[in-house]
This record gives structure tokens, C-alpha cells and sequence, in this order.
């Protein structure tokens, strides 16, 4: 029993060093070549940060492009999605009131237009993009209050859509944070 203490005592001394000093200093030394240096890729307007690039903010006035719900409230210290089935009843409710809150926001749109993320929260209660299609349905609505034409919200979502990861990888995507900061500074 002896001859076994020592080595089980040494390799654990080694993989703590290992695994809690030498492998974080990696990942942290590399994290700073990411954007934003590791610490996350802000957006700055009039050199103020008005968010993450990365992590979902909530959008609810009318006015703006709304964000996809959040399980979490959008709180990225606690990311995390609902756990609740397509076969819960408090679930199906409240993609019910997602859903007409919707329709009651954007008259004119029928609930089978309405695209599935607009009504459903992402795995992490984070996600800060919507397809195309979930900004596009958006536009009738923006564009009465803002009083723009759809032409140039439709122009703006295109300018504002990411493709695929080299054109092969996930879909489309619109930053819902990047086109409401450019759709303020329409004037």
C-alpha cells in the first residue's frame, strides 16, 4: 500500500499544477488574440459601451428590433435555458403569451409567419442574434413608428446579416444589438 501512496501523491500534486495553474494561464494568454482581448467584444456608442457583441440583450419598445427571449433575463452570470418540454402546460402558455404579445405588436402578421425564435428562448438565454426572417417580420412595425421606409430597414437588416462560418457552417444571422445601434443612428 505504501508503494502506491507516494506516486497517487505526487500525480495529484502534478495534475493541480497542472490543470489549475499552467492550463488556465494558456487559455487565458490565449483569450487575449480573441476580440476584445478576452474580456468580450463590446459596442461602443459615443464612446460609451452599450453592450456585448456576444451575449443578448432584451429589446421590448416597439421601436426597435426585438431580441429573442431569455430563460435567464438575459443574465450571463447564470446562462442557462428553461428545462421545460414542448409537452409542459406552463411552457405552452408561455409561448402562447409570447406569441400574442407578438401579433398585438406587429399587427398585420400572421402566427404562422412568426419565425419559432422570436417565441422561444435559446439553450443558453443569451443568444443575441435572430435569422433574418425574425428581423425582417419586424420591419412593418419599425418602420410605421420610426417613420422609415421598409425599403431602408430591409436594406439595413441585409448590411447587418453575417453568413454562414465560411459559408458553410449555422446560418444568417442578425446582431440584434449591432442593427439597433445602427438603426439609431439613422436619421
Amino acid at each position: 500500500m505504501k508503494t502506491h501512496i507516494g506516486p497517487a501523491i505526487r500525480l495529484t500534486v502534478v495534475l493541480l499544477v497542472l490543470l489549475s495553474v499552467i492550463y488556465p494561464l494558456v487559455v487565458a494568454g490565449i483569450a487575449t488574440f480573441a476580440p476584445g482581448g478576452g474580456k468580450g467584444e463590446t459596442i461602443t456608442v459615443n464612446g460609451r459601451v452599450v453592450g456585448y457583441k456576444r451575449v443578448g440583450q432584451a429589446f421590448t419598445e416597439d421601436r426597435y428590433f426585438n431580441s429573442r427571449p431569455s430563460a435567464v433575463d438575459y443574465n450571463a452570470a447564470g446562462s442557462g435555458g428553461s428545462n421545460k418540454g414542448p409537452s409542459n402546460a406552463n411552457y405552452l402558455k408561455t409561448v402562447q403569451a409570447r406569441i400574442d404579445t407578438f401579433l398585438a405588436h406587429n399587427p398585420g402578421v400572421r402566427k404562422e409567419d412568426i419565425p419559432s425564435e422570436l417565441v422561444t428562448a435559446s439553450g443558453s438565454g443569451l443568444d443575441p442574434d435572430l435569422s433574418p426572417a425574425g428581423a425582417k417580420i419586424q420591419i412593418a412595425r419599425i418602420a410605421k413608428i420610426r417613420g422609415i421606409s421598409a425599403d431602408r430597414l430591409n436594406q439595413l437588416v441585409d448590411e447587418h446579416t453575417e453568413g454562414p462560418l465560411l459559408g458553410l457552417f449555422g446560418p444568417s444571422k442578425v446582431n440584434v444589438l449591432q442593427v439597433n445601434v445602427a438603426l439609431d443612428a439613422l436619421k
